[in-house]
């Protein structure tokens, strides 16, 4: 029923996203007795970011990506509907200028595209040789042609030419909030579902009557802005430096005064919740806090053992998830205190058998 990477069918899109929304009232129908909102994706162009291998045959080179079944033989990809516009705009434009100049073209092995909705791009080009002066002056030209941003890498190289960054802007409750997104760091692929996200997310924080809220995996802070008007004060933390100083940004350029960005993994903060201990804790000033909230948006593997223990502490959790099976594990571990009452899909990435889940958990 689900189709091969790149490939799109939009007139089975609405059948594919009705079997996931089953999946996913299923799974959780022992915690959660309605159905989810279902939050859909436009069935082409959606996708915000792309990777490619550089195929060379000969004096031909083309974008290539591989079967799982099948993994040595490459399928060149000459047009790429799941990705954005942009990316498919810049494809063959880049493809030619490759061709036309050897330079960019030697040795060049796998190409990063990453976009945005207000038309920026950023792309990635990485080689299996050094690079010269020669390339960053071809390169520098092909910025300014294409109008975009070139990153070039090779083994203990980084390029950047002009900037390593595109800036998003998301709209959401009528307010446009821009996001610095960083060259190799995490943002969401699909950001139309993400301002689904972050309005279902801000939805959820209006039924909750203030409070502070403590954020854990903040990211750049792509929930953190939007939700800090629903919220005294917000106490995010992340362990990415990275991350961190692109939400330190964001929090700037939006004009928020009421959050505070900490350097910090969710295991490190969970211990030191419990044991008052860590230079990291006390510079956050915790008696200061009066939490409503606790907001987690974790990798796949869910949350630990430890952060289940601290996030049972709050009156409500609201949990973003790119794994519903283990979001449907936490759900269990918290059954005991807290019910479920509000359950999402987001369709992040159409015609896969990958699901995004929203909960809101609330203290029985």
């Amino acid at each position: 029923m689900f189709n091969r990477p790149g490939q799109v069918y939009p007139e089975t899109y609405q059948a594919q996203l009705a079997a996931k929304a089953e999946q996913l009232r299923a799974e959780f129908s022992p915690f959660f007795k309605g159905s989810p909102t279902v939050h859909a994706s436009p069935p082409t162009h959606f996708r915000m970011r792309a990777e490619f291998r550089l195929w060379h045959e000969g004096e031909r080179s083309f974008f290539a990506m591989f079967d799982p079944e099948n993994p040595k033989v490459p399928i060149e990809v000459s047009e790429f509907p799941i990705g954005s516009e942009r990316i498919n705009a810049l494809m063959p434009a880049l493809l030619d200028a490759i061709h036309d100049h050897p330079e960019l073209r030697s040795r060049l092995f796998q190409v990063e595209f990453l976009t945005t909705l207000s038309g920026e791009a950023l792309v990635t080009l990485i080689y299996h040789r050094k690079l010269d002066e020669k390339w960053d002056q071809l390169a520098r030209e092909l910025e300014q042609a294409l109008d975009i941003a070139i990153i070039g890498r090779s083994r203990k190289q980084r390029c950047v030419l002009s900037r390593d960054h595109v800036d998003e802007v998301l709209t959401v409750q009528g307010q446009d909030w821009t996001f610095r997104q960083i060259e190799n760091s995490f943002t969401q692929p699909n950001a139309v579902v993400c301002q689904h996200m972050l309005e279902w997310a801000c939805r959820q924080a209006e039924t909750i009557g203030g409070g502070d809220l403590l954020e854990l995996y903040c990211g750049l802070g792509t929930f953190t802005l939007p939700l800090s008007r629903h919220f005294r004060q917000v106490l995010a933390t992340e362990i990415s430096k990275v991350s961190v100083r692109a939400a330190q940004h964001n929090k700037a350029v939006n004009n928020i005064d009421n959050v505070t960005i900490g350097r910090m993994s969710a295991e490190d903060f969970s211990r030191g919740w419990q044991t008052g201990e860590g230079r990291r804790i006390s510079e956050y000033n915790l008696p200061g806090y009066d939490f409503s909230t606790v907001f987690v948006d974790p990798p796949r593997a869910g949350l630990d053992p430890d952060t289940v223990e601290l996030v049972r502490q709050f009156d409500h959790i609201l949990y973003i998830s790119c794994n519903p099976e283990t979001l449907r594990d936490n759900a269990a571990a918290l059954d005991s205190s807290h019910r479920l009452v509000s359950l999402a899909l987001f369709d992040q990435f159409p015609y896969t058998r990958h699901r995004e889940a929203g909960a809101l958990l609330q203290r029985r």
